[in-house]
């Protein structure tokens, strides 16, 4: 008996190995899976939050600009209605329709522009009318014009000066949306 006792103790005690070893296979798994998550979201997680602390370098310098004024806005655009006038005369009748954007500092210069509407748009189109074909088809002729109703403009609409800022023109830039000749 003693000879079949001790094959059934090592059958028992063969076994408890196997188990061991699925046991210690599954928990070296486990560990490795929880490692690498750990690691991946510790990765992750200092990676957001050196983006935020360069995020958070980058609001000072903002708001230094908006201290030292140098505000950035956006451009405010006003558009006259579209002009028609009879050019001066080199080979037959010649029309000018002309439709402009005006590009103003802000909103309030704007509306300031419109108030003087009437008068702005009688000027221009006087001005037009003493002008000729052959001046106004040449890239030169056109930057040249805008050049004078942007001086026509802030000679009659005047900025008042804002805060200890000297008064600004209240017309930027000239811009042409629709220029015919015919």
């Amino acid at each position: 008996m003693s000879k079949e006792a001790k094959p059934a103790e090592e059958a028992v005690e063969a076994a408890p190995p196997k188990k061991n070893k699925k046991l210690l296979i599954i928990i070296a798994a486990v560990l490795v899976l929880v490692l690498g998550g750990g690691g991946a979201a510790a990765y992750l997680l200092m990676h957001k939050s050196a983006d935020h602390a360069d995020e958070e370098e980058a609001v000072p310098d903002k708001s230094a600009k908006k201290d030292k004024g140098e505000k950035k806005t956006p451009p405010a655009y006003v558009a006259l209605d579209p002009f028609t006038v009879n050019l001066v005369t080199e080979t037959g009748d010649q029309f000018l329709q002309l439709a402009i954007s005006v590009e103003v500092p802000d909103i309030a210069v704007g509306d300031r522009l419109k108030m003087y509407m009437p008068k702005l748009r009688n000027d221009i189109s006087r001005h037009l009318s003493t002008k000729k074909a052959s001046e106004l088809s040449t890239k030169e002729g056109k930057d040249l014009l805008a050049e004078e109703i942007r001086d026509q403009i802030n000679e009659i609409v005047e900025v008042p000066a804002v805060k200890g800022k000297p008064p600004q023109d209240a017309v930027k830039e000239v811009l042409f949306t629709s220029f015919i000749i015919q």
